[in-house]
């Protein structure tokens, strides 16, 4: 009798590289009523093998717990990334829902340090419904936003997970039932085994297609190999344009201080009347400056003279929240910088040091809960990439994460030719006892 996790693992054996640029076939054969294969094939005839379970619509009232969870998180990262100079930018949240669908197969030791990093706390599997609660609050922003001034805006925010597992592998169906349903997240199956190379050209372009084309060659090369099991990824976009959008013949070139006390000849922004908030810290001011709709903002946080450290320390210790504390209204004549840049951030490291190492532990790193076979999978990288750009317009910013998932690392193969006389021992092994002795100069006397 055939299980649904038996026709998930058939269902991927039949989806085999055909060449190109990484195009499978569809899976054949009879699908059990539970799963559904064929569902979706991407332009590059990609076929997406994933569970049934329609995406839920989460539990809002565990939101506020899952934002204090990232918050704490989003301040590790930083103190982390932040050790490296020069600038920086990633998103909390993105690094957050990888992650969080990567606990979804993990167990044990493994589990609890990932839990205690993301904040799940006593939450359980209700943290997942929250995640996902999260997610469709941050793409409902999305879409046309009237402005106060009666004009209207297009907002674009989104966000995708997805999958891309090795074919044949037989991939638990409680682990893809619950990535379905709270993540809205498929299996497209790749062969690391044969075509590792072209298994990472299809997971960055589908990355590039997600963030239109901002985040490229997520992975690089040489992360994937024959090894690899299973890639977990998630992508955000986003392009908001001002509430009030700077006025071009405002901008001028204007002096921008380092940190180092040098200063540099900046394009610089002036919005003299905005409508936006103040809030003041420990150390620092900022103003909120709102995007169209002003259901989404940036803050812009000025440390005093000085004290760009010990705000970044405070961010570290108490969390991103300590930057966004109550805000109060305000009338403000806004002089900021324009800027573009992007930040490719390895995450291994850092999250071993915040507290999940036994995930990276090859043969110490509990995912069982993810297949049926004995694989013995670890976590051998967490890619981030981050993207931003700021004009008189509004905001473009995209982010995308990826874990990768690896088997146990293979002996090594040594060449061993016995072609001269050598002696031998046969003996027991738990003593060493030489049951007999020789040496072979001629095998043939």
């Amino acid at each position: 009798m055939i299980d649904r996790r038996d026709t998930l693992r058939y269902g991927l054996l039949g989806l085999a590289l055909a060449g190109g640029a990484g195009t499978l076939s569809a899976c054949s054969g009879d699908q059990d009523p539970g799963l559904k294969a064929g569902g979706d094939v991407d332009p590059d005839g990609i076929e997406l093998v994933s569970s049934d379970v329609k995406r839920a619509s989460g539990d809002p009232t565990v939101v506020p717990d899952v934002v204090g969870g990232l918050e704490a998180l989003a301040g590790q990262l930083y103190g982390g990334l932040a050790e490296k100079p020069g600038n920086l930018v990633f998103s909390p949240y993105s690094v957050l829902v990888a992650l969080g669908m990567t606990v979804v197969g993990a167990a044990g030791k493994t589990a609890e340090e990932m839990k205690d990093v993301l904040g799940v706390g006593d939450l359980g599997d209700r943290w997942h419904k929250g995640v996902n609660a999260l997610t469709a609050h941050i793409d409902a922003m999305a879409g046309k936003q009237q402005r106060a001034d009666g004009s209207e805006a297009e907002l674009a925010l989104a966000t995708a997970n997805q999958l891309f597992g090795q074919q044949g592998v037989g991939w638990e169906a409680e682990f893809l039932d619950l990535l379905a349903k709270e993540y809205g997240a498929g299996l497209r199956a790749v062969d690391y085994e044969a075509a590792a190379d072209e298994a990472r050209a299809l997971i960055n372009a589908w990355v590039e297609e997600q963030t239109r084309d901002r985040i490229v060659d997520l992975i690089p090369e040489g992360v994937l190999d024959n090894l690899t099991r299973l890639v977990l990824v998630n992508a955000i976009y986003l392009k908001a344009p001002w509430e009030q959008p700077f006025e071009k013949e405002l901008t001028a070139k204007g002096k921008f201080e380092k940190a180092d006390g040098s200063s540099v000849e900046v394009d610089m922004m002036n919005q003299p009347e905005l409508s936006g908030a103040l809030v003041v810290g420990d150390g620092w001011r900022g103003v909120v400056v709102p995007y169209a709709g002003r259901k989404l903002a940036m803050t812009v946080v000025l440390p005093d003279q000085g004290q760009l450290a010990s705000v970044e320390e405070r961010v570290v210790s108490g969390g991103l929240g300590v930057l966004t504390p109550d805000a109060s209204v305000a009338a403000v004549n806004l002089k900021l910088p324009k800027w573009t840049f992007r930040t490719n951030a390895p995450l291994g490291d850092l999250l071993k040091e915040i507290g999940m190492p036994t995930a990276f532990e090859d043969g110490k790193a509990d995912f069982t809960p993810m297949t049926d076979e004995d694989l013995s999978l670890h976590i051998a990288a967490v890619l981030h990439q981050g993207f931003i750009a700021v004009d008189e317009e509004g905001t473009e910013a995209a982010a995308a994460t990826a874990v990768v998932m690896r088997t146990e690392s293979a002996m090594v193969t040594e060449e061993f030719t016995v072609d001269r006389p050598f002696l031998f021992v046969i003996h027991d092994l738990e003593h060493g006892t030489p049951l007999f002795v020789g040496r072979v100069t001629d095998p043939t006397a």
